[in-house]
């Protein structure tokens, strides 16, 4: 019987290299052996993952960053959010630290909102994100110092339902803005029944491979 999951199952690989090193990410060039469909070569991002946070107060108010995103050239309102890139640290570790790092700000409770893939067919980056509750500011002597491009971003408390007024008038484009604003108000409008334990299993592990 047909079950709506994505299933795992990579196909296998008969030759693998890497096209291009970057800072972050790098291009990886694999031939992929379909069975009987043949042989294909695929390039795409080999990215290490990341987690995003959708922090939400009690007057239902959601936090979010303003960033300068330079391949598509405008500064884009997003939840705290950061890479997967500190060998053996855990995704909710990983996620504690960026709410801190990028918005000076500490949680009590923490759920599993949403995981997605944000390009499946040329990347390799796989998303968590996070309802984090219990919302509090960081002490005053607890605040990281935000430098390179983080130094001039801006952060604003925004009403739940006005984000995704803004969304659907084409006003944010951030995808994981997007992704978790819904994710967000279907948990909301369910009575928080959708939401997973923090330290729930992610079947997809990504990585810089």
């Amino acid at each position: 019987m047909t079950s709506l999951a994505d299933l795992p199952g990579r196909r296998p690989v008969s030759a693998t290299g890497v096209s291009f090193t970057g800072r972050v990410w790098d291009i990886k060039t694999d031939v992929v052996e379909l069975g009987d469909s043949g042989t294909v070569t695929r390039d795409y991002v080999a990215h290490t993952g990341a987690v995003a946070i959708m922090a939400l107060s009690d007057n239902d108010e959601v936090y979010l960053v303003r960033q300068y995103r330079h391949p598509v050239g405008r500064e884009v309102w997003e939840p705290p959010a950061g890479l997967l890139d500190e060998d053996g640290e855990h995704p909710l570790d990983a996620a504690k630290r960026e709410l801190w790092e990028e918005a000076d700000l500490r949680a009590d409770r923490w759920d599993v909102l949403v995981d997605y893939v944000t390009s499946p067919g040329g990347s390799s980056e796989g998303i968590r994100i996070y309802l984090a509750r219990e919302v509090h500011e960081a002490d005053p002597d607890d605040r990281h110092e935000r430098r390179d491009e983080e130094r001039d971003m801006i952060g604003h408390w925004w009403n739940r339902e006005e984000i995704l007024t803004a969304i659907m008038a084409g006003q944010l484009w951030g995808p994981t803005t997007i992704v978790g604003s819904f994710a967000l108000d279907a948990a909301w409008r369910g009575d928080w029944a959708t939401l997973r334990p923090a330290d729930a299993p992610w079947d997809y592990v990504p990585g810089r491979h």
